[in-house]
C-alpha cells in the first residue's frame, strides 16, 4: 500500500506517534485525518467553542492542502463536542466553513484529552 503522511508547519506538530493526515494512494486517494485540536501551531487555544471551532477547521484545511485537496474533497466528518449544549455554535461553525457542501456526519459528546479543548473533528476526505 502506498502511504504518505501530511503534518503541515501549520498546524503544529504530532505528538503521540500519530500523523495529521495520513493518505492512501491505491487508484483513488483517500486521506485520512486525524483528530484536529483547537490549537494553533504556536499551542494557543481561543477561550470559545466559535473560536476553537474555527481553528480546528483551519487546521482540516491545512492537512487537506498538505495533500493537494480542498475541503471539497470531505467525505465523512466526526466531530467530539464535550457538552451537548455546545451542538447549536457546532454546527454553525461547521455551516459557514462547509456551505453547500454535504458530507457524511456524526457529532459525539466525549471528554477530550486536554480539558481546554472544547472540541475536537476527524475527517476522511477523497479525490
Amino acid at each position: 500500500m502506498n502511504r504518505t503522511h501530511h503534518d503541515p508547519a501549520a498546524v503544529g506538530a504530532p505528538v503521540g506517534g500519530y500523523t495529521h493526515g495520513c493518505e492512501i494512494a491505491e487508484g483513488r486517494r483517500i486521506l485520512f485525518i486525524s483528530g484536529q485540536i483547537p490549537e494553533t501551531a504556536d499551542g494557543s487555544v481561543a477561550a470559545d467553542l466559535e473560536g476553537q471551532a474555527h481553528q480546528v477547521w483551519r487546521n482540516i484545511a491545512a492537512v487537506l492542502a498538505a495533500a493537494g485537496m480542498s475541503l471539497d474533497n470531505l467525505v465523512k466528518v466526526t466531530t467530539f463536542l464535550t457538552d451537548r449544549g455546545q451542538v447549536p455554535a457546532n454546527r454553525k461553525v461547521r455551516n459557514e466553513v462547509l456551505g453547500d457542501r454535504k458530507v457524511a456526519l456524526t457529532v459525539m459528546v466525549a471528554t477530550t484529552l486536554e480539558a481546554k479543548w472544547l472540541l475536537e473533528i476527524e475527517a476522511i476526505a477523497m479525490d
